[in-house]
């Protein structure tokens, strides 16, 4: 297992527990009675969704010439976690942006894929935002996390490569 982490000791210490609770959610969800799911949500949940899209936060071009946007996922209103693609070197890169630049938050930006497992992170206090991180994953499916102030967003096994494809 290989695992590149630029991190501080209580950074990481909040984004695995930041990580434990997002495992942790969707078990709790599960064993709760439908019905108070039902009771327990806003009516006016789309206006919120509407009104959070509208703040998300736009890629800022981190990871530099040649990569484009192939994926995203809002954290919150507080920002967005961006997966771009450079098809020249068969790089991905992740970028985490927050809406709002300010006072530094704990922020992280995480890329990695199961086989062989690696992971590769920048976790800190930022400002603006958290990353780039890069990874060759050509032909593999990637894992993505972007994380501002305990909130976390990405997706799991995504943007999977040609499986035929070699890599180097």
């Amino acid at each position: 297992m290989t695992i590149i982490r630029r991190a501080s000791a209580i950074g990481a210490a909040v984004t695995a527990t930041a990580c434990a609770a997002i495992a942790l959610a969707p078990a709790a969800a599960a064993a709760e009675p439908t019905t108070q799911r039902a009771a327990a949500a806003p009516k006016a949940a789309a206006p919120k969704a509407t009104a959070a899209k509208a703040a998300a936060a736009t890629y800022n071009g981190a990871c530099g010439g040649g990569y484009s946007v192939v994926n995203s996922a809002q954290i919150g209103t507080k920002g967005t976690v961006f997966l771009t693609y450079n098809s020249a070197t068969g790089k991905n890169c992740v970028v985490t942006v927050r809406t709002t630049p300010g006072k530094a938050v704990h922020m992280t930006a995480s890329l990695g894929f199961a086989s062989p497992t690696t992971t590769v992170s920048d976790t800190g206090y930022y400002t603006t935002y958290a990353g780039p991180v890069y990874l060759d994953a050509r032909g593999l499916c990637v894992t993505w996390r972007g994380e501002i102030s305990g909130e976390v967003a990405g997706k799991n096994g995504t943007n999977c490569g040609s499986l035929a494809a070699n890599r180097h």
